[in-house]
């Protein structure tokens, strides 16, 4: 049997370390264990009263036997450690993603709760969907967006559940726009900005395909001055005409987001595909300065999690 004093004694540092920081930001969302220790391939995260524990799929083998009897270590070793009773744990086995699965049903049901963040309220769930709702490791650029929407037209695409837009209208904005395919994750957002009394006439939602907003929202003359990006690695949803590969889309998505920004405005452009690099011919076409180093906060200790840039106007 490994022995489970080193991830213990690794979680107690951490908590110890992050817990007066959270506290002092107003975070109650937040990331206490980041696969610190490669023979515990975890990722634990408090949201409020909860825990979400994730497994990492390291292809390893074990009989089953032996397997469960690790697993019920490790959660025990999380009880001991935060506080928190079993029932208050969500775990999670996390396969390799492949397209749209990281937003597909677990099977159960879950509870809805609410977190706060920065002094604004998210709706998050931990059991019924492979992801909570809400990306902690996108915390960084949420506060940038906040701090800076004040009175400019936001415009936020691939949109999840609308974490974005929520600091973008509390910080100010003049006005937005919310772009995704799902249902599921736009009525999400209504909730969201109903939470956080944002006015829906002012900021609007929009359920559709984002290739094909950046087409008619170019006809249409519209014009922004802070964008916020944030695709998928991949999809193949049904409700879209056809696929998307980041890598080999990225082009068409910036340069069809860029025709909507105004000259002095900024997008911010994310994902996390590790392997992804982005087109020479982007920072040829447009003023770019990788941001991914600061984007990260400091509960996560994979500073890879993902890449962002500041995108603008040459």
């Amino acid at each position: 049997m490994t022995d489970i004093s080193p991830f213990a004694n690794r979680m107690g540092k951490n908590i110890k370390h992050l817990m007066k920081w959270a506290k002092r930001n107003g975070i109650e969302a937040w990331r206490i264990y980041d696969r610190d220790i490669p023979q515990f391939p975890f990722a634990v995260d408090i949201y409020g009263g909860q825990i979400h524990l994730q497994e990492y799929d390291t292809g390893w083998l074990m009989q089953p036997e032996e397997y469960e009897a690790w697993l019920a270590e490790v959660v025990e070793a999380v009880v001991f450690v935060t506080g928190f009773a079993e029932n208050q744990i969500h775990l999670k086995r996390r396969e390799r993603q492949k397209g749209k699965e990281q937003y597909e049903k677990t099977g159960r049901a879950g509870e809805d709760f609410v977190i706060a963040e920065h002094g604004r309220k998210f709706w998050v769930n931990l059991d019924k969907y492979l992801d909570t709702g809400l990306f902690l490791d996108h915390r960084n650029t949420r506060r940038k967006v906040g701090d800076t929407a004040a009175g400019k037209r936001f415009l936020n695409l691939f949109s999840y559940t609308g974490s974005f837009t929520v600091y973008a209208a509390t910080g100010g904005a003049a006005a937005s726009e919310t772009v995704d395919l799902s249902n599921t994750y736009l009525d999400w957002a209504r909730r969201n900005f109903a939470l956080n009394g944002i006015d829906p006439t002012q900021h609007q939602i929009i359920r559709t395909d984002v290739f094909q907003y950046l087409q008619t929202a170019f006809e249409a003359g519209k014009r922004f001055d802070l964008i916020v990006m944030d695709p998928p690695s991949f999809s193949n949803s049904k409700k879209m005409p056809g696929t998307l590969d980041i890598q080999r889309d990225q082009q068409k998505l910036i340069d069809g987001a860029m025709r909507l920004l105004d000259s002095d405005g900024l997008m911010y452009f994310s994902n996390n595909l590790r392997s992804f690099t982005l087109d020479a011919a982007v920072s040829e076409r447009y003023a770019v300065k990788d941001v991914s180093k600061q984007s990260v906060p400091e509960d996560f200790r994979n500073k890879k999690i993902h890449q962002c840039w500041e995108i603008s106007h040459r």
